[in-house]
């Protein structure tokens, strides 16, 4: 992995891939047991997610957990907002959310847009709560960057999952495929 995404807490479940230019910041609550595990985003055999990327045309082939990093020379970051927590939404302590250290890293990378993959996270970035977030882009963009709530593409959450806002975000982006 490059030097310039190492880990800088020790304690970091995963390393944030984010640096200014970025088109597209994928933001989760917190790893996931097997991403923690392994040391890779969206990493469960279960998860959408890399998936649902090739499928809407976010990435020209299908990655790995593994290749991550790779995406950022598509323009793609990653972070979350427990940094050193693990685990469902549900078992995250609220403690753990860092929302300062979240708002300063979108600051330096700017990116043209955030996507958070889970309500939850969403929820604490934007002071309202699961139930009153609608899926899709946000009515109001935060700073410069458009911000879009996206269907979880945890196994876990298989009964609430549609591809509709993965789909918005690729065609704002100019990516639909």
């Amino acid at each position: 992995m490059p030097n310039r995404w190492r880990k800088t807490i020790s304690r970091e479940k995963l390393p944030d891939v984010l640096m200014p230019g970025l088109d597209l910041v994928f933001v989760g609550t917190a790893a996931g047991r097997r991403s923690a595990a392994v040391g890779a985003y969206y990493a469960h055999p279960g998860n959408r997610f890399w998936r649902t990327l090739f499928d809407v045309g976010l990435t020209p082939r299908l990655f790995a957990p593994h290749e991550f990093s790779d995406l950022v020379k598509l323009g793609i970051g990653f972070t979350d907002m427990a940094k050193l927590a693990s685990g469902m939404d549900h078992e995250i302590d609220p403690e753990q959310f860092d929302v300062p250290r979240f708002e300063a890293a979108m600051d330096r990378c700017r990116p043209r847009a955030i996507a958070f993959t889970s309500k939850k996270a969403a929820s604490v970035f934007l002071g309202q709560p699961t139930g009153r977030l609608a899926l899709g882009r946000q009515p109001r963009p935060h700073k410069r960057s458009e911000i879009f709530v996206l269907t979880s593409p945890s196994g876990a959450a298989t009964r609430y999952w549609s591809v509709e806002p993965w789909q918005e975000l690729a065609a704002f982006l100019g990516r639909a495929g």
